[in-house]
């Protein structure tokens, strides 16, 4: 007959018997957990320590360890294990130290023609390296690398991208557009979108470049219903050359006003401020928010801007600053609809056919409006 226990016994509230019933059920919960609960429940029930080791199937000093756990400092902290280190770790922190500092540098630093570290690379280069003063890691593979990057969150195998701010002009200019953009909603705010004409007229100007015209060397083959749920297209194409938007956004009614062209020279831009010249009556002033390319500030357009003084006025956006520039929405707007997977068979179809997105847009035009002033311009 087995020995009864001297411990105490363990009273269970019912909080506790419901909680440690349903992780004793639990599937996902660890197994130490729920053997624990198991242990837990069935001691509380008064059954012999024996008879729980058979129904467990855990030895005597586990159920022994988890009923004084318990019985000591209570159930929660029962099911809970403390972290314990068996031995005294051999990668010490200036070890570890070392390491962080190696996957900091440039592979160019060390002799080697790669630009990134892998971890092959880092593990290798460690083990080589090591001996002399840190003699643990002469052994030290990919994992026990990746390991002491990941606990200082050190990812050398990437490479993240930033823009040095070189231009010290940057906030002047980017404020002189943002004043601009909040006149165009305080004006339209104020007087209704049409209601009466703007006495300055604001349009955004830039240019969509390489725009291809791409063809197909094969039919597309067309969706099948219960057998090919997509367009079938071939891999192979053909390419018959670019094409450049050349466009301007008229920031009050959200029309488009856009040329295509083959090339994107300073006869071009000026053939788009023609347009505008036309478009706009012949009192107004046009306002231009446009970026620095050559082709606006070229010796051609300064010479045409002559010619109509007072007639355009220039809002350069800061260099690295083409954000700022309204047009680019719609530039989105005709790479993610019809320009999106485009197939034709000339570069006189991909005019046409751009041309026709664009008149498109302007029958239900869609006015951009910049929201958020948040450099105390209000």
């Amino acid at each position: 007959m087995a020995r009864e226990t001297n411990r105490a016994d363990l009273v269970l509230s019912e909080s506790h018997r419901q909680m440690l019933t349903e992780l004793s059920e639990s599937r996902t919960a660890p197994a130490r957990e729920v053997a624990c609960t198991k242990i837990l429940l069935r001691y509380a029930e008064g059954i012999s320590i024996s008879d729980i080791q058979q129904q467990v199937g855990v030895s005597r000093p586990t159920i022994y360890k988890c009923i004084d756990k318990a019985l000591a400092a209570g159930v929660p902290v029962d099911l809970k294990d403390t972290f314990h280190r068996p031995k005294e770790p051999e990668i010490l922190a200036d070890a570890k130290a070392w390491v962080v500092s190696l996957a900091c540098t440039k592979l160019k630093d060390h002799g080697l023609a790669a630009e990134l570290w892998t971890l092959s690379a880092l593990a290798c280069h460690v083990r080589q390296h090591a001996a002399a003063g840190f003699p643990r890691l002469a052994q030290a593979n990919k994992t026990t690398v990746w390991r002491i990057l990941k606990e200082h969150d050190i990812k050398p195998h990437r490479i993240r991208y930033y823009l040095e701010k070189r231009n010290p002009d940057f906030d002047r200019k980017m404020r002189e557009v943002l004043m601009v953009y909040q006149e165009v909603s305080l004006y339209a705010d104020k007087t209704g979108q049409g209601d009466q004409p703007a006495p300055v007229y604001t349009v955004s100007v830039d240019e969509k470049l390489g725009a291809q015209a791409i063809g197909l060397t094969a039919p597309d083959l067309p969706s099948v219903p219960g057998r090919e749920t997509s367009l079938a297209r071939d891999y192979e194409y053909v390419r018959f050359g670019t094409l450049s938007i050349l466009a301007a956004l008229d920031l009050h009614t959200g029309e488009i006003i856009a040329n295509v062209e083959s090339k994107h020279r300073s006869r071009e831009f000026i053939d788009l401020l023609k347009r505008l010249d036309a478009h706009y009556p012949a009192d107004a002033v046009i306002r231009v928010v446009l970026d620095n390319h050559s082709a606006h500030i070229s010796k051609e357009t300064m010479a045409y801007l002559a010619s109509r003084p007072g007639r355009f006025e220039y809002v350069h956006t800061p260099k690295h600053g083409s954000w700022l520039n309204l047009i680019e929405c719609a530039f989105s707007k005709t790479a993610r609809t019809f320009l999106r997977h485009i197939r034709v068979s000339s570069k006189e179809e991909l005019r046409e056919r751009i041309l026709k997105g664009i008149a498109k847009f302007n029958e239900i035009p869609a006015s951009l409006r910049w929201r958020k002033f948040d450099l105390g311009l209000v």
